[in-house]
């Protein structure tokens, strides 16, 4: 359950009956590894093992043409679920003319490669002395490099050096202003700071940079929980489980506390029990069950 891959499913829908079947491929880039691609099927689930923890991009194509792409998380949790939804009903030969969009693509510099390997290395032996070390060269190499200094930011939030991780987060906006992990660790930074309010307009701009992220509709969710805007809260953590059912799973435990304080009992019980579909091997599950009975 540590090793480090990046998962998730591919649905395809709008394929008319007895059309031709889409190809539809699932490639992951990063810096440092020889890209890695999956053709799938009409629907069906992918799998990449990382072998470096500095993230990557998740590119979706349809029959060559590119459709989405999703940044993989840097420094986050071991293993990774991103899905992916498309109708290809609303494909059009205009659509498939357009421009690819680069959004978080940024060219290999020759002279920083073999650093980012060393913070790789370092990473994955949970050294992160020197994988910030190695970052920090980069950046002296390369001061234009968001993602670099997006990483620096991450290793130093998770080490609870906020006012370092927010100087590197600012360095990496200052240089891709639109560069949505970035934001997002922004919202966490200010979430670990008690700034709620600022968290939450941070997280906003964070949403319409990536409408389809789950995770920011989560930290939004709980954002909005700890300032006791309760209603907005459920909008947001019920949209983070629209986006990813099983990834945000735990969104109904938030659900059920909340609908628990305003004495909503039966609507804490339909999410405890929503969760357990889930999740039916979670510890608290006796607990929950017994909740369920008494109060539907």
């Amino acid at each position: 359950m540590s090793a480090p891959f990046v998962y998730g499913k591919v649905t395809v829908k709008g394929v008319p009956p007895g059309g031709k079947e889409p190809r539809v491929s699932v490639t992951y880039n990063h810096t440092g590894q020889t890209p890695k691609r999956l053709v799938i099927g009409k629907t069906g689930n992918y799998c990449f093992k990382i072998s470096s923890g500095i993230g990557g991009t998740l590119i979706l194509d349809v029959d060559g043409v590119e459709l989405a792409r999703k940044q993989v998380a840097n420094f986050g949790t071991a293993q990774q679920r991103e899905d992916f939804e498309i109708d290809v009903s609303k494909l059009t030969t205009a659509s498939k003319a357009g421009v690819v969009s680069s959004k978080y693509y940024r060219p290999p510099n020759a002279k920083t490669a073999d650093l980012y390997t060393k913070a790789a290395d370092a990473e994955k032996a949970k050294d992160r002395v020197a994988a910030l070390a190695a970052l920090n060269q980069i950046v002296v190499i390369d001061p234009a490099d968001h993602v670099a200094w997006g990483l620096i930011g991450s290793v130093n939030l998770e080490d609870k050096k906020l006012a370092e991780a927010e100087a590197a987060f600012r360095k990496a906006l200052g240089s891709k202003v639109d560069y949505t992990p970035v934001w997002v660790n922004m919202g966490r930074l200010r979430m670990a700071q008690k700034q709620y309010e600022a968290a939450i307009e941070i997280l906003k701009h964070a949403s319409s940079l990536e409408p389809e992220s789950a995770e920011i509709y989560l930290l939004l969710g709980e954002s909005y929980l700890q300032t006791k805007q309760g209603s907005l809260g459920a909008d947001a953590l019920n949209q983070a489980i629209k986006l990813d059912p099983q990834g945000m799973a735990e969104a109904h435990l938030q659900l059920a506390h909340l609908y628990q304080l305003a004495k909503a009992n039966k609507m804490a019980a339909d999410e405890y029990k929503k969760f357990l579909e889930k999740r039916p091997d979670h510890p608290d599950k006796k607990k929950y069950e017994k909740f369920i009975k008494e109060n539907q």
